[in-house]
């Protein structure tokens, strides 16, 4: 009887312990009324390793206002991921800057360990794991293209200098700023002991625009579109082509020209329709996209950091070095990519029409001239 009882009272005292461990965790980790009783923490904070340096250039600007958020908060690197945002613009904007912080620790947001607004380079790219390089010399009324392009060749020479010299060389870099494809390439030259391989520029912002297009005129959603590809430059004459591109109609993946059925749209009013759809904004909004390009950063910057799904191919400006599709080297082509561990790979063996053809000889024939121009340019800047 004595046994049974000393038995009885070590079980009660040892579910009594774990009972008070169990209720303790529960509201350290869980308790959304943490004045009630005590505790510190509202939800679990379990991040993992060591932040990522991130650099937006630009930063005061409309596109990076709509992009620091969704880069801060954990939308592109994971949920996971602690990160530093360092902030770089030039000297006149360091007081709107002054207020993109105060918004950004106003977020308090747990993942972002710390933010460093600059005008200084040595500061901005030193020991870099993502730099997205957003501001550009926008071109102003009466400019010609050539002198836009003088103007951001000294831009992107610089911080492509500084790249070299500051950032690690496993940084990858994205390229916005318009010019985008021929300032990405202007920066990789500057920075030789950076891998080509690691620069990119954003063509993701037509990609997207094209994916919305065929969605909305079968009434799906962008979900259901794709391997849309954009070829080529970041302007007026890249080609939208949905040749290979697959559709998801109720549970069946077919082909966009069978599921359209309109080639005429699809050779005429579709590509126009994405070709200038950054005018047709500025038109409308009295401004360029911002919104829509921020997304478009993250979705880009993303896919670089976790890959591309399984069967999917996205659009990115990389350089042209060992392509199949017969675009001249040494240009920052827009190509469909796969990428894995970090690493990007041209889309191998897709058919090319002679309609496609022509549209894709058009847009590099663009490009190698803006790459001529510039690399004139890069020796005096």
């Amino acid at each position: 009887m004595d046994f049974c009882y000393r038995v009885s009272l070590v079980v009660f005292v040892l579910c009594f312990l774990f009972v008070s461990y169990s209720v303790t965790l529960y509201n350290t980790v869980r308790c959304c009324e943490p004045a009630l009783c005590g505790c510190s923490s509202v939800s679990p904070t379990f991040f993992q390793g060591e932040p990522i340096r991130v650099l937006v250039t630009g930063a005061a600007g409309q596109i990076a206002y709509s992009l620091l958020y969704s880069i801060a908060k954990g939308d592109v690197f994971g949920k996971d991921q602690p990160l530093v945002l360092v902030l770089l613009d030039i000297t006149p904007m360091m007081a709107v800057l002054e207020g993109v912080v105060m918004e950004l620790q106003d977020c308090a947001l747990p993942l972002l360990r710390e933010v460093i607004p600059t005008d200084k380079e040595e500061v901005a790219f030193k020991d870099l794991d993502i730099a997205i390089l957003v501001g550009s010399m926008p071109r102003r009324e009466g400019m010609e293209r050539k002198d836009l392009l003088k103007a951001n060749v000294k831009i992107f020479k610089s911080q492509g200098a500084a790249l070299d010299k500051y950032a690690k060389k496993t940084v990858k870099v994205v390229v916005v700023g318009n010019p985008a494809n021929t300032n990405c390439l202007i920066a990789s030259k500057s920075a030789p002991s950076i891998p080509k391989e690691n620069f990119s520029c954003l063509t993701r912002l037509d990609h997207n625009r094209a994916k919305s297009q065929i969605a909305l005129k079968l009434g799906v959603t962008s979900n259901d579109v794709k391997n849309v590809i954009i070829w080529g430059n970041h302007s007026s004459t890249q080609y939208p082509d949905v040749n290979h591109a697959k559709v998801n109609l109720k549970g069946k993946e077919v082909g966009v020209y069978e599921a359209i059925k309109d080639d005429s749209w699809l050779k005429g009013d579709f590509i126009l329709t994405v070709q200038q759809r950054g005018a047709a904004v500025i038109k409308a909004r009295k401004l360029s996209s911002a919104m829509s390009a921020a997304k478009a950063i993250c979705d880009h910057v993303r896919d670089i950091w976790f890959g591309t799904p399984a069967g999917e191919f996205v659009s990115m400006g990389v350089i042209s070095d060992g392509n199949s599709y017969g675009v001249p080297e040494d240009l920052l082509y827009s190509f469909p990519v796969v990428i894995k561990d970090k690493t990007w790979k041209f889309v191998e063996g897709l058919p090319i029409n002679d309609f496609s053809r022509e549209k894709m000889d058009l847009t590099a024939k663009e490009l190698t001239e803006e790459k001529e121009t510039a690399v004139e340019f890069l020796s005096s800047a």
